[in-house]
């Protein structure tokens, strides 16, 4: 499995290359911020219109882990759609494909500050949900330990062969994990940006996404 493998809590995971993380022992699968219709919502408020495949490539990508790891368990991080509206305007193939990916599985929709989770799309709907020695919530909370938490949506740039690459990247510390947006188009925070810096520990890293997930001390300036 393409992915960097490391422990919190004493829980094994493993961040995958696609900003999915794995937990092995719970057969358990956790994306966060798909942000599905953002191209939509755009287009809905009169903003700079994105290309309209956002939702089929994320979707796409989300059935490529559930196929290589078999996930019994799946759970959304908050921010599933870009808001609520986006989720009612899903196309039906879209929700259909949602319906097959659920089949057979636990999901589990965490409260996003985008949106409350898409009751009409079936799974259960909770804002956090504790599975010992974790816990998994949309928005990290100060002094906590154990935690997943994704909202921030954290990007880091790297110096790789004489030029700079920048990805979306997993920040993981002894106390907590902050996961990458998983959706397509979603854009993201500096891992050098205050709010991050705050929560993450000194000796934090960073598992830059890609074919090849690349370890490295978390950038603060």
């Amino acid at each position: 499995m393409n992915g960097y493998d490391f422990t919190l809590a004493g829980a094994q995971l493993t961040a995958l290359g696609s900003g999915a993380l794995y937990w092995r022992d719970q057969n358990l699968l956790c994306v966060s911020d798909m942000h599905l219709g953002k191209a939509e919502r755009r287009a809905r408020l009169g903003d700079a219109i994105l290309p309209p495949y956002e939702t089929h490539d994320t979707l796409s990508r989300l059935q490529s882990d559930l196929d290589i790891t078999r996930a019994g368990t799946v759970i959304c991080l908050g921010d599933s759609f870009d808001d609520t509206q986006a989720a009612v305007s899903l196309r039906e193939a879209e929700k259909l494909w949602i319906a097959r990916l659920q089949a057979g599985r636990r999901w589990v929709w965490i409260e996003g500050n985008h949106d409350p989770g898409p009751v009409d799309l079936g799974g259960t709907h909770l804002s956090e949900l504790p599975l010992p020695p974790l816990v998994f919530r949309h928005i990290a909370k100060p002094g906590q330990s154990g935690e997943i938490s994704g909202h921030y949506h954290p990007k880091v740039t790297l110096p790789v062969r004489g030029r700079a690459i920048t990805r979306p990247a997993f920040l993981i510390d002894s106390d907590r994990v902050i996961m990458p947006a998983f959706g397509t188009y979603t854009g993201g925070l500096r891992s050098h940006d205050t709010a991050l810096c705050d929560l993450m520990r000194r000796e934090a890293i960073a598992v830059l996404t890609g074919t090849t997930p690349r370890a490295a001390p978390m950038p603060r300036g």
